[in-house]
């Protein structure tokens, strides 16, 4: 069977899904492009998170991208200067609440970011400068655990403003923009 593949940039606001069926009008990927029957997002991205997303038909595929194999990083926006300290902690592994329990991360890379891609404009404004300053900072994990490295951020003193994905594996966002989808063979992870 032939499969399809693609890579996206899931703009703020978006569902990392086809389908909600709850009463609230949501923004949905199937809004961005035609995609053929049985596409299914690899993993998801909070509503308010943006990046790189996987999408395939194959789900052995999605099963391997999903695996603790292969690495995602991140670059967040955090409110305040991120220190060496905070970065060393979230390397070494940070304890975070997880379905109701408390749950100690895995050790990850991170890093501090000085020279930030330009992601452009995100969709709803994050704050202005009247509130102080943020910076920036890599962080890769091969886990996933529920909005787990907003959690990280926040258990080091330093709560996500932006969250955006811009690797998995060897898949790099790039330049690809909001809302951009880019058909492709495989997945060169």
């Amino acid at each position: 069977m032939l499969h399809h593949h693609f890579i996206i940039h899931k703009p703020y606001g978006y569902l990392s899904q086809f389908i909600y069926e709850l009463k609230r009008k949501k923004k949905l990927l199937g809004e961005l492009h035609d995609f053929p029957l049985g596409t299914m997002a690899i993993g998801r991205l909070d509503e308010d998170s943006e990046g790189l997303l996987l999408l395939t038909t194959d789900g052995k595929m999605s099963e391997i991208v999903r695996s603790k194999k292969v690495d995602k990083e991140y670059y967040v926006q955090v409110d305040g200067i991120i220190t060496q300290e905070a970065i060393e902690k979230i390397m070494d592994g940070v304890e975070i609440g997880f379905n109701g329990t408390k749950y100690i991360t895995k050790p990850c890379q991170s890093f501090i970011v000085n020279d930030v891609p330009a992601f452009g404009a995100r969709g709803k404004k994050i704050r202005d400068e009247r509130h102080g300053p943020t910076s920036w900072a890599s962080i890769t994990v091969n886990e996933g655990k529920f909005r787990q490295v907003r959690k990280m951020t926040a258990a080091v003193g330093f709560p996500t403003l932006r969250l955006i994905r811009i690797r998995i594996g060897n898949v790099y966002l790039n330049d690809l923009q909001a809302g951009e989808v880019k058909k492709v063979m495989n997945f060169e992870l």
